[in-house]
């Protein structure tokens, strides 16, 4: 019996990983700059732009637990970028605000985030650009569907 040898680079997954390794390269360097990883600017988008403020909420938005959650919110207060304090009604929940600090810091990352994406995305057409966000989608849909049957 004859076995098929398993090639690398003809997998969807091995694609996307390049594919996505390359984009978060040139982000990761971006961002350096301004002192931030993914996650952290993920948690400035999640606070400043989405308006989350609730760890769990933030947490489910970067798609991350939330032992790394608390970790990063730590160290981007420590960094001034971000503001804990209780809740009003509940001492032990936890609202998270952006410092102005943190405000400056989202505003200088968004064009190096945005010129990021537009990177890749000057790469493909329109159409191809719209069919390729409905694929992953799908992907993502049906890991995601996979996983809760675990």
């Amino acid at each position: 019996m004859t076995q098929t040898r398993y090639r690398l680079h003809e997998f969807l997954g091995y694609r996307l990983s390049i594919a996505s390794r390359q984009q978060e390269r040139r982000l990761d360097d971006g961002l350096r700059e301004l002192g931030l990883t993914r996650i952290t600017w993920c948690v400035l988008l999640a606070v400043g732009n989405e308006e989350l403020s609730q760890p769990s909420e933030i947490a489910q938005f970067v798609g991350i637990d939330r032992t790394a959650t608390s970790r990063a919110l730590r160290q981007m207060e420590e960094d001034g970028l971000l503001a804990r304090a209780s809740g009003r009604d509940d001492r032990r929940t936890r609202r998270v605000t952006l410092t102005d600090h943190g405000r400056k810091v989202l505003a200088k990352g968004s064009p190096i985030a945005q010129d990021n994406n537009d990177t890749m995305a000057r790469q493909l057409t329109a159409t191809e650009q719209d069919t390729l966000k409905a694929l992953l989608d799908k992907l993502i849909e049906g890991e995601q569907k996979a996983l809760k049957r675990l």
